[in-house]
């Protein structure tokens, strides 16, 4: 039977097809695909650009009809059976394809999935939205879904539509504000973004999906489609025994890397290693040197290698710049397999305003707030998520969950968390706008961080969260039940800057800042610290941490290593950037590579030696570890000698049964018969001496010393001591 042209059009409306062939219909679905009017089934397609299309059984390849130009736009129709299971093949001016019809296909998001996003506890975003291949009624494909309320148009564009966006708009789900569409026929590989028209017809720039899974590699900025065939993981072991508060219990030393400036290769145009290459050399480097965690500056995907990571726009995808995520999620098994855990730093502070990413993602402010006086931070050229929307708060738990749960990452670091706890953070009077009850503390954030750490240690037992806050904000690391935060660690800021100053001051004048050496012991207890020597104290004019120690070379390097023998001496997690363990001269440079030069001096060599040493004796001592968290396993041996600069800390397990003596001396003259009061009698062994010869020392001291019963300092028994100049001794009590 023939059909008239006007009978094609049956259902529609002329501004409709116009509207639809523009690429401006926010309901595509209502005229493309298959539509019955009565005893009529229409067809209709919309591909500029083709010369002719065929509908084609499926089962057989037969041409069923040739359909007829409907609209100049490139919008075709024709007649079919009600129930014929058909194929379009595609005449291109170069080419011939074949495929189902993207709009044959129903609904693809479930009631569930729509209300869990609205309401922020769609924690499984990176298997909801963005790109995921899968079947659909056997047919293989990719379904694309997007949250974007405010958009009267969204379409998918990529390498498999020349980028137009007409070819593929999407359904909207309005209860959720969320665009869908399957594309048959398309895998994992494929380039794509999404383009949009704001609530006033506007045509915003192309945007990259906010839930990628995988992207290009910068400076490129288009998602590509990740496989969703799970990684074969063999680290089974390790998340079953690496769990609960007993993990943290015990030594924790972190080597902190920027993965672009660890090692370059020179001859290959100076570039970084892959994934691969990181397993091979970064993995057996960090397990020699006795660490316990690997910790990597943001590698989510991010715009401007030189924010380091710390602007990322893709907040569920591994960057590009060192190979595929299944890559990454090799590394993280080969870290396992080696012993290691892997702490990323995760940013949901802020994000940068690229017109491609999250901007004004839909026309609107989606993810920041709409006022920049709370939601624009000057001073890092960014904009600050809106926590107190529900969607941009479970954008946020999923993209964390997605780390630690699909790739099993052990610990996030959380940056810039004062930044986001205070409205007023680094505002002046009047550029901020204070909270319901007029105060400057951020409820939506407090709120955010209770919620994001219950559900983190819930739904992943293997994992801790680290705080990277630098106020006196209470109960960082307290239960949300308890009105913390619920972090399981925090960094003590207050603790770096106030050694490092001391650190920077001539000997001489070091009596008079003795009590900055045992401030941070004053308010230890009150947060589950993590002593950081991170990268943000060798960079930006800062120089490196020998730069900072007075005297002469031979004098910088004894104040070094006695500065890190007294940081593994003090209660608390270690972590140190790289780089630091070598001594490196000169600041951080992230275009370059440590310098592993230095290696070839035996000073330079000794530091790391050191750093060794130091590791290996943490993680072999109770008393070092028990004490961290616990004040009953930490006292001061000597706090008040101002004069002679002189710290001796005590340290000892539940038990007792581990001892340890740490005596600093930070000045450049030897202190002998020094007597310290112990707790009980017997032998001290010098365990490690931060002046040994080993390490670029003067090797100056003892071996083993005896306790007398000579009472000092409130103690039954001392010990007398040669306290080398600028150095650190551990003294071990055996039985």
């Amino acid at each position: 039977m023939r059909y008239e042209r006007t009978d094609l059009m049956i259902g529609t409306v002329q501004e409709g097809l116009q509207a639809l062939v523009e690429g401006r219909h926010g309901d595509p679905f209502a005229i493309l695909g298959r539509h019955e009017y009565g005893d009529l089934t229409v067809v209709r397609a919309l591909l500029p650009g083709a010369a002719s299309v065929d509908v084609i059984e499926a089962d057989t390849g037969r041409v069923v009809t040739r359909l007829e130009t409907i609209h100049e736009g490139g919008l075709f129709a024709g007649a079919i059976g009600s129930t014929t299971n058909y194929l379009f093949r595609i005449n291109w001016p170069d080419a011939v394809q074949e495929t189902e019809d993207p709009y044959s296909f129903g609904l693809l998001l479930g009631e569930l999935d729509l209300h869990l996003i609205s309401q922020g506890t769609h924690y499984d975003l990176g298997r909801t939205l963005g790109a995921i291949p899968m079947e659909i009624d056997g047919i293989q494909g990719v379904r694309f879904c997007l949250w974007a309320p405010n958009a009267r148009r969204v379409s998918v564009v990529g390498d498999f539509n020349s980028w137009d966006g007409r070819r593929h708009p999407m359904r909207l789900r309005p209860s959720a504000g969320v665009w869908e569409l399957f594309i048959p026929r398309l895998t994992h590989g494929e380039r794509y973004k999404f383009e949009l028209i704001d609530a006033n017809g506007n045509l915003l720039p192309q945007k990259a999906d906010p839930v990628a899974r995988a992207s290009e590699a910068a400076p490129s900025t288009a998602s590509r489609v990740a496989p969703s065939k799970r990684f074969r993981w063999s680290d089974e072991d390790w998340m079953r025994t690496h769990r609960g508060a007993r993990a943290l219990e015990g030594a924790i030393s972190v080597y902190e890397v920027h993965l672009g400036s660890w090692i370059r290769i020179a001859e290959e145009a100076n570039r970084p290693l892959d994934w691969v290459e990181l397993s091979q050399r970064l993995i057996p480097y960090a397990r020699d040197l006795g660490f316990t965690h690997i910790e990597l500056l943001p590698i989510m995907e991010h715009p401007f290698g030189g924010s380091w990571g710390y602007q990322p726009l893709g907040l569920f995808a591994p960057t590009g710049r060192y190979g595929l995520p299944d890559d990454f999620a090799y590394f993280v098994d080969r870290c396992h397999a080696a012993g290691i855990g892997v702490i990323l730093d995760w940013v949901p502070a802020h994000f940068p305003t690229d017109v491609w990413g999250l901007a004004r993602f839909d026309g609107t402010a989606l993810y920041e707030h709409e006022d920049p006086r709370e939601g624009f931070h000057k001073d890092w050229n960014t904009l600050i998520y809106n926590l107190g929307r529900n969607e941009v708060k479970g954008f946020l738990i999923a993209s964390a969950l997605e780390w630690l749960e699909h790739y099993h990452v052990d610990g996030l670091r959380v940056d810039a968390v004062a930044s986001m706890l205070y409205r007023d953070y680094s505002r002046n009077e009047c550029e901020w706008i204070p909270n319901a009850y007029g105060g400057r503390e951020n409820l939506e954030a407090v709120e955010f961080f209770k919620h994001l750490n219950s559900i983190i240690h819930h739904r992943c037992p293997h994992a801790f969260t680290a705080a990277e806050e630098s106020t006196a904000w209470p109960g960082v690391t307290a239960r949300p039940e308890d009105g913390g935060l619920g972090f399981d660690f925090k960094w003590n800021m207050g603790w770096m800057h106030d050694t490092l100053h001391y650190m920077q001051e001539d000997p001489v004048h070091r009596k008079y800042h003795h009590t900055t050496m045992t401030f941070g012991m004053i308010y230890a207890y009150s947060e589950h610290f993590m002593l950081p020597l991170s990268h943000d104290e060798v960079v930006h004019g800062k120089g490196s941490l020998v730069a900072k120690m007075p005297g002469d070379h031979w004098q910088r390097l004894a104040n070094l290593r006695a500065y890190f023998g007294f940081m593994w001496g003090h209660p608390g997690k270690k972590l140190i950037f790289m780089g630091c363990e070598l001594g490196q001269e000169s600041e951080w440079d992230h275009d370059g590579s440590v310098h592993w030069d230095l290696l070839d001096d035996p000073a330079h060599a000794g530091i790391q030696r050191l750093i060794r040493d130091l590791n290996k004796l943490y993680a072999q001592e109770p008393a070092l570890q028990f004490s961290d968290l616990n004040a009953a396993g930490f006292e001061w041996a000597v706090a008040d000698d101002a004069q002679n600069s002189v710290l001796g800390m005590l340290r000892s397990s539940p038990d007792r049964s581990s001892l340890v003596l740490i005596m600093s001396n930070l000045t450049p003259v030897a202190r002998y018969a020094y007597r310290v009061g112990v707790p009980t009698d017997g032998r001290w062994q010098v365990v490690l001496n931060t002046d040994a010869a080993i390490y670029g020392g003067a090797n100056l001291g003892q071996t083993e010393v005896w306790a007398e019963r000579q009472p000092n300092n409130g103690k039954e028994y001392s010990v007398l001591l040669t306290l080398p100049p600028l150095a650190t001794i551990f003294l071990r009590h055996k039985e």
